[in-house]
């Protein structure tokens, strides 16, 4: 894992960085992200049917494509976002970020003493199996994690200047469906007033020097996304993305 920092030292310098959601349990197709020039990956086991022997394997595959592996956990709890980076994970993304508790809690279990009170055992992938006795493997880890926290709704959106305080964290992750459902429109992620939540939200994080990361469900909001100020992109969903494709050579194919 030679380039487990890569995606966080990128996005330190300021660079945009962009990959798909990924709910089908594949090694291959992961390993095609890579010569896709995709940077990262999002494994989702929040709303995907990922596990973590699925999440690991397609770690390892992420690896071997060198694209980066980010794990989408299903709550902010330490036990979840533990096992996330103990598989070897570039990274960690953690759901529903409302207040500045929520953004400690979620850094006390992404990082190792002194930063937090991450669980440690130096004999799993992130660790090398042990073989290097686990010599600076916390201070390792600390530095080449990437924290990802998804703010998705009106109450993390009024919180974002103290949740910005806590140390700890790369990417302040702007979840645009959720963000249409709490404002009382849900799914429309186009609507003026999400375009305006997202719009104040990423200034306001780019003003204080944070990188901006969210999600778009085409090339076109992508674009409009990232002339905003967002850095780290997720594009679309890998399942979605195939059966566009074979939607479209279907339609090509039958064309008279």
């Amino acid at each position: 894992m030679a380039n487990r920092g890569k995606l966080k030292e990128r996005l330190k310098a300021g660079e945009t960085v962009v990959g798909p959601f990924c709910i089908v349990p594949s090694m291959p197709m992961v390993e095609a992200l890579g010569h896709a020039g995709m940077d990262f990956l999002i494994i989702d086991s929040e709303h995907g049917p990922i596990g973590m022997e699925s999440a690991q394997d397609m770690c390892i595959a992420a690896d071997s494509g060198g694209v980066a592996p980010i794990v989408r956990v299903g709550e902010n709890d330490e036990r979840l976002i533990l096992r996330a980076l103990d598989i070897g994970s570039h990274g960690v993304q953690i759901p529903q970020i409302n207040t500045i508790d929520d953004a400690k809690h979620a850094v006390h279990g992404a990082k190792y003493a002194p930063m937090g009170e991450r669980g440690l055992s130096i004999f799993t992938r992130a660790g090398d199996y042990f073989a290097a006795d686990g010599k600076g493997h916390t201070d390792r880890q600390n530095a080449e994690t990437t924290v990802v926290v998804h703010i998705e709704g009106k109450r993390g959106l009024d919180n974002l200047d103290q949740i910005m305080t806590v140390p700890g964290i790369d990417v302040y992750f702007l979840g645009p469906y959720d963000i249409s459902q709490s404002l009382g429109i849900p799914g429309q992620v186009t609507h003026e007033k999400v375009a305006t939540a997202l719009k104040t939200a990423a200034a306001k994080a780019r003003a204080a020097g944070k990188a901006v990361g969210s999600y778009a469900k085409d090339v076109e909001m992508g674009r409009w996304l990232l002339s905003i100020g967002v850095q780290y992109l997720s594009i679309n969903v890998d399942a979605v993305i195939y059966m566009q494709a074979c939607r479209s050579i279907v339609r090509d194919l039958r064309k008279k």
